[in-house]
């Protein structure tokens, strides 16, 4: 009869390659159905909501992703790298008013395209480090981007990075408040306040049209969150 193997050498072994598949597996799973949620309800859905979302139990959710702040820095990776890459693109722009307003329509749609991200854009995580560090990254080229196109005499001199941030939260609103009913709503928002921010004999973007009557009067008719 061959010897019980000793101690020492069970020590350290690696999962089986089954065993982490399956890890490998529910990770995609619980990331597959937060984007979805977030995507189509914003950031206030519960971890258990994505667990079972996921098909998963809340002590597996828990394993892969400790924390709400863990989870969706994992999501939202990739849309903090396109914000970053809308950044450095609308920098490349050899023109600067140009540049400023390609960025503000760009991130204006990322927001658009996902109700998570654009809660994203608009609240802090200081416990998800990763993505307050890209965060920070971007923000430093959206100063630049703003000084660059004040200094070619076409963004208005009382304009600030902070009404950046105020123009996201104004935008996420409208995105939460239209819905599907009618969606492109934000588009006449955003048209507005560029036109608001250009200077004097600055050539303004042109203005989206505004929604069907009959589309606004659908989001108006829309239950909101905390109603009856």
């Amino acid at each position: 009869m061959a010897p019980s193997p000793a101690p020492a050498e069970t020590s350290g072994q690696q999962p089986e390659p089954g065993l982490r598949a399956d890890a490998e597996r529910n990770r995609d799973r619980i990331l597959a159905a937060a984007r979805r949620l977030y995507a189509t309800d914003g950031l206030g859905v519960s971890m258990a909501s994505v667990a079972r979302e996921a098909g998963v139990g809340k002590a597996t959710l828990s394993r892969r992703f400790a924390t709400r702040e863990e989870l969706i820095t994992a999501v939202f990776a990739d849309r903090m790298d396109a914000y970053a890459a809308a950044v450095t693109e609308a920098l490349a722009d050899p023109g600067p008013w140009h540049g400023f307003t390609r960025y503000i329509e760009a991130i204006c749609a990322m927001q658009a395209a996902d109700r998570g991200f654009a809660d994203v854009l608009t609240m802090t995580f200081p416990a998800a480090k990763a993505l307050e560090e890209r965060r920070a990254e971007s923000y430093h080229g959206v100063v630049e981007l703003i000084t660059r196109a004040q200094r070619s005499g076409h963004l208005r001199e009382d304009f600030t990075h902070q009404d950046v941030v105020i123009l996201l939260m104004a935008n996420a609103g409208v995105i939460a408040a239209t819905g599907d009913a009618a969606p492109d709503s934000w588009r006449r928002l955003v048209g507005h306040l560029l036109r608001a921010f250009a200077a004097p004999a600055t050539d303004a973007p042109t203005l989206p049209d505004a929604p069907a009557p009959t589309a606004l009067y659908r989001a108006m008719a829309r239950p909101q969150a905390g109603t009856l």
